[in-house]
């Protein structure tokens, strides 16, 4: 986990423009480098550092002697780059991860490059001998990446927003910053005055489809077929290497735990994993919640279970309040759910590298999207829909839970990682049958528990817990925290205020005094910037006006069974 920050083209003056870079700084405490383009004089990269592989030679931009040409600023983990050192003959010079995208680019082009790569990415590559500049994320946008370009091609990249809205430029108009889009890579031409051309924006993989990378994977074919016995055994295989793959890291790794079905999991495997490759310190995990709340209370179970060094932060109502607006502002987002789901997890990050060493922090992200987790998936219409369903959750993570996931943590110094959306597991569960990933006897993720049942990895009260959201299962039952916060918010807005809200904010309206004070503070520090969120995330086929599973009836009969 990094920050990068690059410009091509800068008319004004860079040490000016370089105070911009230092907007991602929490990205990377560790270091910062600012260094010019040789030859382009308005060219630069900016580069703050979380050292998690080689202290020596990991600083950025990467270059090394075989490629003097090749400027590299990345932001990711690459599990699969000792694999594909073997598999092509690769002669590293450094021991830093990213350093096989200059080879893997040097021996077949972008295309293959970003399709090889077994990991979370977002980098800039500039090809200094054929002028060329190129953008690239990773399949679900695990990593963060904005840019912006302007008609007269100034080029500004950066992990985060925010490093970016405040740049001079001559032309005075507000100049359009957007995520750079998930599973792509871009080719900009360099022209000799440092400013760029876009050439061609190319979809590199959908979540569907499996990776290229299969090819160099530590785990061999798999059986084929869809008995049941067999798809059992090949999710728990590839979950397991998933979270194995991700273990490479030089600083201490810690695990989300919210009690839940996905992080419980992760937390299991990954303490199993631990124990087998000889890691000798004990796996910290971290929950957070009011007293005796759902989560704090399953949280302690598995804890109790696997043997983790156990960490409770317990949320106390004001502090939570208070946090809203630094939040949203590391957020970049207005969207409800995402907001009330990510003060926890602020929260909880916040504890972590203020009171422990742990660096590298694992979670359950993207279980609920693949795995069909959410309790709306009961009322979906068919199999065929549910799936449909599932892979535009899968596509638009990047804009929700990813993105709630990576600025919390990121915001505190902290690398996320999270095996659910590892490309070989994806790609699998969703090429099994539209009818075998339903919900079950009135259970979401079926198969997923199914898969694990027989393993006695998790408490069985664990392993078919209910759905419980995450911003609902930190407070208690008897009082969800979006009620809390809505009670707060209820004497902040006035009634008038969000009757002429659609006159104010006419893109994606506020339709709650919740939703009108999430977009007053967003519209304070991202003024104009609404279409970065194209809508609210809400349930699909219930009558839903609020995304919290708890407003659901289906909720409300599972939990009181």
């Amino acid at each position: 986990m990094c920050g990068i920050w690059a410009l091509f083209g800068s008319d004004e003056c860079l040490s000016v423009q370089c105070l911009s870079a230092m907007k991602i700084a929490h990205r990377g405490p560790d270091a910062f480098r600012f260094e010019n383009v040789n030859g382009f004089t308005n060219c630069c990269f900016g580069f703050h550092r979380l050292a998690v592989v080689d202290q020596l030679y990991g600083m950025q931009p990467i270059r090394v002697k075989k490629f003097p040409y090749l400027w590299l600023c990345y932001n990711g983990e690459i599990y699969n780059f000792k694999q594909l050192q073997k598999q092509f003959g690769f002669d590293y010079q450094t021991l830093v991860d990213g350093e096989v995208i200059l080879h893997l680019y040097n021996r077949g082009g972008i295309e293959q490059t970003a399709s090889m790569l077994d990991g979370v990415f977002a980098f800039i590559l500039l090809d200094t001998a054929n002028r060329k500049v190129f953008l690239a994320r990773d399949t679900y946008g695990v990593r963060p990446l904005f840019k912006v370009l302007t008609d007269d091609g100034f080029l500004g990249v950066c992990s985060e927003a925010k490093g970016l809205i405040n740049l001079k430029h001559s032309t005075s108009l507000c100049s359009k910053v957007e995520p750079f889009l998930p599973g792509h890579y871009e080719v900009l031409d360099l022209k000799p005055s440092g400013k760029v051309a876009s050439v061609e924006l190319v979809k590199f993989h959908s979540c569907k489809d499996e990776p290229l990378h299969v090819a160099c994977d530590t785990v061999e074919a798999l059986p084929s077929g869809f008995d049941l016995e067999t798809v059992k055994s090949n999710i728990r295989i590839l979950f397991e290497n998933a979270v194995r793959k991700r273990l490479m890291a030089h600083r201490r790794i810690g695990c989300l735990l919210s009690g839940g079905l996905d992080s419980s999991l992760v937390a299991a495997v990954l303490l199993k994993l631990m124990k087998e490759i000889n890691i000798t310190y004990p796996l910290q995990t971290f929950a957070i919640g009011m007293e005796n709340s759902p989560d704090l209370l399953a949280a302690r179970k598995v804890a109790a279970h696997i043997g983790s060094e156990h960490h409770e932060v317990i949320l106390n109502t004001e502090e939570g309040i208070q946090a809203i607006e630094e939040v949203i502002f590391s957020l970049e987002t207005y969207d409800i759910t995402t907001i009330r789901a990510s003060i926890g997890m602020y929260l909880v990050s916040k504890y972590i590298r203020k009171k422990t060493d742990s660096v590298v922090i694992f979670s359950g992200e993207g279980s609920d999207e693949l795995t069909q987790g959410y309790i709306y998936f009961h009322k979906a219409p068919s199999p065929e829909e549910a799936a449909e369903e599932s892979e535009r959750l899968l596509k638009e993570l990047y804009l929700f839970d990813v993105l709630r996931a990576d600025r919390t943590t990121a915001a505190h110094g902290l690398e996320l990682r999270v095996p659910f959306l590892d490309h070989r597991f994806t790609s699998y569960y969703l090429s099994l049958p539209a009818e075998l990933r339903i919900p079950k006897n009135g259970i979401e993720k079926y198969l997923l528990r199914l898969s694990f049942e027989d393993s006695n990895l998790l408490p069985k009260e664990i392993l078919w817990r209910p759905k419980e959201a995450f911003s609902d299962g930190i407070a208690s039952v008897k009082k969800s925290w979006f009620s809390i916060l809505q009670d707060y918010i209820d004497q902040q807005v006035d009634d008038l205020l969000l009757e002429k809200a659609a006159e104010k904010y006419p893109f994606n309206p506020p339709k709650t005094k919740e939703s009108y004070y999430y977009r007053q503070i967003f519209e304070k520090h991202y003024s104009g910037r609404s279409s970065w969120l194209p809508h609210y995330w809400m349930p699909r086929w219930v009558k839903a006006t609020d995304p919290s599973a708890r407003t659901l009836k289906h909720y409300k009969s599972a939990t009181q069974e």
